[in-house]
This record gives structure tokens, C-alpha cells and sequence, in this order.
């Protein structure tokens, strides 16, 4: 075919008619096939183009898409806060790497199906795939940095494209294509191919090792307590865990087999605990402050996990706490700044009452303590995440006055950052905090200062995490996806 804007052939790979389907997972095999299709004839015009140089034409190839059309306000089952769409019309989505995706886009499109009493149609989209992304599952290709080819590569292939790389559905600016055609999921295709690429380059592990159970943590020290407890659940036939994956993707199925030293730690090293259908357990270590937290986070939400929790350290802003103490945040004071433009301050981040009572549970369980008793190592309240590592260093009397009024009892510079992420993308999320000092009270975190109690208590914090994620993966879809976290006019996929 000729590009009528300079007469450049534009060769394109065959471009099946779209097809109906009401069996989930025969759509996605048809996704599968389009998706392939799509991706192999780039990666292989990609690989004669750098043989030979500018083929004297332009190659572009789609991604795939699903798409639905209603016609009826019938209403569904009120108690589901996914799976279906809020009004008649036409809804469609991209879809990128429906390999990796398979398990979530089976239960989506069933959900569909049967809400809707509707078959969902799997075509050719109208989106060009960029070749970055079409490439970068096939391990011996490289794009080369601009004007290291003999051609210009804007000239050949499509790139990414900023307008459809963004976040405009899930902050809720999402424009309707003029036909009226409304969004089916959170991302786009484009968006997804930008994030797997960024979660293999921040955490040099691939996006099929990560599980739908996330916690984060700002202390190196857990990922020590992390791979022990791995360990001794691949020791155990009736763990139901298979695989501990480290850095570098290196992979372990057996307790005693040894993990070679990573060379070179990447800006946010992870670890994935798998099980079956991605239902174990990753921990991210994102290092210290509030733009990490929203990098990791940005991208992780793409994977659609079923819930994300931080457990890492935070200063005590109450006298009576311990070093040691931990927190459960029920409110968040942002002054952390990220997020402002994509989630304005005055967004409620409400707690979500599943993440709390396993969190609470969990502590219980690990402690030994219930009732009364749990408030002598736990206190529930607001956590304030701020942007300043130092912020003891600042005149007092502004930040202090602000802390006291909004009742806060810790201070990170990570959690409300997590959880008002979690709350736009719509991904469950909570937090459980150890105080490592109490810098108004004198208590800096300086060499020595450190209890036997701490150190005993933030030994038993990854496990409490471990054990409120094992709860969670035992609740229901429904229930554990709350609709504390949906719009008015939601996409129909979680």
C-alpha cells in the first residue's frame, strides 16, 4: 500500500478480519496469534533492515485489540466493582504481551461475558507496535541508539508514541476517540510495553517473575530475611511456592542450591517467592524516597497486581513509642509532592479494611499478642511522607505544628507515595511501618542506638508482611478489589 502523506510504500503484515468469541481462553489464543504475528514480522524486517540497510519502504505492524459493544442499562451485580462496564457503547483496549498476560485476561474476558451476555471481538487494532517493544522479548536483537544504523530508524519503523504512552484513563482525562469508542482497561498497549521495559531495567529481573502479592521495603536488610524464608518454603513439598528468583533473573526450585553474587546491584533489586498463576509473594527493595516510590509503582501497575504493602522503617513522632514499635497507617499526610499532578492533595487516600485487619492479624499472629495487648509494640495511625531525607534539619516550628494537627505518629518519605498510587491505579494497598528512630525526642538514628527489642522487631517485620500477603491471597477477587477504588465510569478490567 503507498502512505498517502509521501508516496513511501508501507508494508504492513496481513491484517486479518476480526473475530467473535464467548470462550475466554480461545480469544486470548487468537491475541496470542495476532500479537506474535505482529511482533515477529518486525523483529524480522528489523533484522534485514540493519543487514542491509534502508529497504527503500516503511514497515508497520498493530498491536491487537479486544473490544465489546452493549446495548443495554441492565444492571449487573452491584457487589463487583470490575467486569463490567457502567453504560452502553463500544469499550476496547490494546493489547500488548497477551503471553504473559494470559491468567488475568481469561478472567476479564469472562467476566465480560457473562455480565454482559456479550461475545468479545479480538482483531487488529489501528496502533502501530514501536519496534523497541516489538523486539524486546527476542534477547539477540538491539535497537541501536540513533545514527548508529545506515537509515534513520523513524524513517522505517515506528517509535513510541507519547500519546498513547500515559497515564490519561486511570487519572480520569481520558478523551473518547470521535466515534465515542470508551476505554476497556486501565493501559493502553504502549503504556505496558513502556513499563515492562522499565521494570527490567530498575529491578534486572523480567516482568513474568513478578507475583501479584508486592511488598516494598527502603532497608537492604529484609532481602536476607526474604530469600531465608524462600528457602524453607522450597524445603517444603506442601508450601505450594516452586521458584525463588534473585536479581539477574537467576532461579532456584530447590533449598540448597546456590545463588551466585549479584556484580551489579541494579536501583531497585527484587525478589520473586512464585507460585502458581503469579498468586506468591515479590519484595522491592526501592530504596530511600518518594520519587522511587512512584517509579516503582508507576510500573509495577501494569502487572495488575492484587495488592502492594510497605514495610520498611520510619522515624517515631510520639514519645511513648519504641524504637522497634511498628505502625499501621490509617491515613496519610502527603507532603512526599510526586503525585500532586496526577492525584491533587485534596483526593482522600482511604484505608482499605481487608489490607488492615490481615496486616493487624498478622502482627497478632507474629507477636503473640491480641486486643489490649497489641498496642504495646503497635499503634495505628497517620503516617506523613515527606520529600526531605533531612527534614530534622529544617526550622521546626512549620513542620512540627503540621504534624501535630493532622495526629501524625510516624514519618517516611515512601509510604503515602505507594498507597496514593495505589489508589490510582487501583491496586489494594496499606502499610506497616517500624520506628528505626524518634529524631523529636532525641532518639537519631546514629550507630549504637538500636535496642536488642528493635532489632528483635524488625526481624519479625518481613514476616508479618509474608503473613498478611498469604491471608490476602486467599480472599476473593471481589472482595479484596475494593470499590473504595473505583470511578464513577470505571474501565470494565481491573
Amino acid at each position: 500500500m503507498q502512505d498517502q502523506g509521501n508516496g513511501i510504500t508501507l508494508t504492513t503484515p496481513d491484517l486479518p478480519q476480526a473475530e467473535l468469541f464467548t470462550d475466554a481462553a480461545s480469544a486470548v489464543d487468537r491475541l496470542v496469534e495476532l500479537y506474535d504475528g505482529a511482533a515477529g514480522f518486525l523483529c524480522d524486517r528489523f533484522r534485514e533492515a540493519m543487514e542491509a540497510g534502508h529497504p527503500g519502504c516503511r514497515y508497520r505492524a498493530f498491536y491487537p485489540e479486544i473490544r465489546i459493544t452493549t446495548t443495554t442499562f441492565a444492571k449487573v451485580d452491584s457487589r463487583l466493582s470490575f467486569g463490567h462496564v457502567a453504560s452502553p457503547g463500544t469499550h476496547a483496549a490494546t493489547i500488548t504481551r497477551p503471553d504473559l498476560f494470559r491468567h488475568y485476561l481469561e478472567q476479564q474476558i469472562v467476566l465480560l461475558t457473562q455480565n454482559h451476555n456479550v461475545q468479545v471481538q479480538i482483531g487488529v487494532s489501528d496502533t502501530p507496535m514501536p519496534v523497541h517493544f516489538a523486539v524486546a522479548s527476542d534477547r539477540s536483537i538491539t535497537v541501536p541508539q540513533e545514527g548508529a544504523a545506515d537509515f534513520i530508524l523513524r524513517d522505517v519503523f515506528d517509535v513510541p508514541d507519547l500519546s498513547t504512552t500515559n497515564d490519561d484513563i486511570v487519572n480520569g482525562t481520558f478523551v473518547p476517540s470521535p466515534d465515542g469508542t470508551e476505554p476497556l482497561a486501565p493501559f493502553t498497549a504502549q503504556r505496558v510495553d513502556y513499563s515492562l521495559a522499565r521494570l527490567a531495567h530498575y529491578t534486572a529481573t523480567d516482568p513474568e517473575h513478578f507475583q501479584n502479592h508486592v511488598l516494598f521495603t527502603n532497608y537492604q536488610f529484609y532481602v536476607s530475611e526474604f530469600e531465608a524464608y524462600a528457602r524453607a518454603q522450597l524445603a517444603d513439598p506442601e508450601s505450594g511456592y516452586t521458584a525463588f528468583v534473585s536479581t539477574d533473573n537467576q532461579v532456584i526450585t530447590q533449598a540448597d542450591q546456590p545463588l551466585p553474587p549479584t556484580l551489579k546491584m541494579p536501583q531497585m533489586p527484587t525478589y520473586h517467592l512464585k507460585r502458581a498463576n503469579g498468586s506468591g509473594i515479590t519484595l522491592v527493595n526501592i530504596g530511600v524516597g518518594p520519587s522511587n516510590a512512584k517509579t516503582a509503582t508507576d510500573h509495577i501497575a501494569v502487572l495488575r497486581p492484587h495488592a502492594w504493602v510497605m514495610v520498611g522503617h520510619c522515624a517515631g513522632l510520639r514519645n511513648s513509642q519504641s524504637l522497634g514499635d511498628f505502625v499501621l497507617a490509617h491515613a496519610y499526610l502527603r507532603e512526599d509532592r510526586v503525585l500532586d499532578d496526577d492525584l491533587p492533595v485534596w483526593v482522600p487516600i482511604p484505608a482499605l479494611a481487608e489490607i488492615q485487619i490481615a496486616l493487624e492479624n498478622a502482627v497478632a499472629q507474629e507477636t503473640q499478642l491480641d486486643g489490649y495487648d497489641l498496642k504495646r509494640v503497635m499503634r495505628t495511625g497517620t503516617v506523613a511522607s515527606v520529600d526531605n531525607r533531612n527534614w530534622e534539619l529544617r526550622e521546626h516550628t512549620g513542620p512540627v505544628q503540621r504534624l501535630s494537627q493532622s495526629r501524625a505518629i510516624a514519618l517516611d518519605m515512601e509510604s503515602a507515595t505507594i498507597a496514593a498510587n495505589g489508589f490510582r491505579f487501583r491496586v489494594p494497598y496499606g502499610t506497616l511501618l517500624c520506628v528505626s528512630d524518634k529524631p523529636l525526642h532525641g532518639e537519631l538514628k546514629l550507630p549504637g542506638m538500636a535496642s536488642d527489642f528493635y532489632k528483635t522487631q524488625v526481624a519479625r517485620h518481613l514476616m508479618i508482611g509474608i503473613r498478611a500477603m498469604e491471608t490476602l491471597r486467599e480472599m476473593p477477587l471481589e472482595r479484596i478489589h475494593s470499590r473504595k477504588l473505583r470511578a464513577f465510569d470505571e474501565t470494565a478490567f481491573l
